[in-house]
């Protein structure tokens, strides 16, 4: 039997999607390649992180020294290793996201790519045995009938591009969940860093593999003017930093359906910020599919703690 989720690991987790929610928009703002705004959202991201680690002396040049020589709590190679996957799958998440966000706009981008509730709900019943209680079930069927409805149902009007960011947006679900379910393992059971060490080393993997698709693309590192370079550090802060930190420290708490689905505020915030900052043309049905959205995760987040038990 597992506890019911800490209220405040619930709390911590909604902060986080609050934060990320934001990073849709300053990628519309970089106006830069959608492959060079992933790469600074990483590197940045990964920069700052550590450099708060060296200042709080958690990360020294030293340490990783010891881990190639297997200091028993160095940061190493074995956390290299752990981190691969996590990468890779960060990595295709942001090249297909920002590619969604450039196709069809922000909050429509961000509402697709968290589909991934579907794919953290069936793994968490498949792979950690959760028992998805029927306050879960109501919720998510709440929240998928308020995804519908905020995708758009006029399908036949729409040109071939914004299609194929429709798809963009829904293989970023399946990579960014494939991303959520491998960090989270690797945190919980196989590493003992902390959230803020896990994250850094993530990021500056990602930037790495994200500058090699850069240079495949032809593209350019240059920042075309400092409204772009503004964006991109605001991305980097409060989507990578701040935002996940949130997030990595809440995840292992909390089982992996619940996690899924309190990211789902990421999507109906981000596109309430695509209405105001971008004008983005909407009708009555897409204010009610947010409001169904929003109303799914209220109910799932409020299960029992019967529902919690396997």
């Amino acid at each position: 039997m597992t506890a019911a989720a800490p209220r405040s690991a619930v709390a911590t987790m909604v902060a986080g999607a609050a934060l990320i929610s934001t990073t849709s928009i300053f990628v519309k703002w970089a106006q830069v390649a959608p492959s060079v705004s992933a790469f600074y959202r990483m590197a940045f991201g990964g920069g700052m992180l550590w450099l708060l680690l060296l200042l709080q002396r958690r990360w020294t040049y030293g340490s990783w020294r010891n881990g190639v020589r297997g200091g028993p709590s160095a940061m190493g190679w074995r956390e290299v290793r752990w981190m691969l996957f996590p990468t890779i799958a960060f990595a295709v998440d942001l090249l297909l996201w920002h590619r969604s966000i450039r196709d069809v706009g922000p909050g429509l981008a961000t509402l697709l790519g968290n589909f991934q509730v579907f794919v953290m709900a069936l793994a968490g019943l498949w792979f950690y045995r959760e028992k998805l209680g029927w306050r879960f079930a109501g919720g998510l069927a709440l929240a998928f009938a308020g995804l519908w409805l905020l995708v758009g149902r006029n399908w036949q009007a729409v040109d071939e591009q914004y299609r194929l960011g429709v798809w963009f947006g829904i293989l970023t679900g399946v990579a960014y969940a494939a991303y959520l379910l491998s960090f989270r393992h690797a945190q919980k059971e196989k590493l003992s860093r902390s959230p803020a060490e896990l994250l850094c080393l993530n990021s500056l993997l990602c930037a790495g593999v994200l500058a090699l698709v850069v240079l495949a693309e032809g593209n350019r590192f240059a920042i075309p003017n400092l409204g772009s370079a503004a964006a991109l550090l605001g991305l980097a802060l409060f989507g990578q930093v701040l935002g996940w930190l949130l997030i990595a420290r809440a995840m292992p708490q909390l089982p992996a359906s619940l996690v899924g689905l309190l990211l789902l505020l990421q999507p109906g915030l981000s596109f309430v910020l695509d209405v105001l900052l971008f004008g983005r043309p909407t009708v009555a049905l897409d204010w009610v599919g947010l409001a169904i959205s929003l109303a799914g995760i209220f109910v799932a987040g409020a299960r029992s703690e019967e529902a919690e038990r396997v």
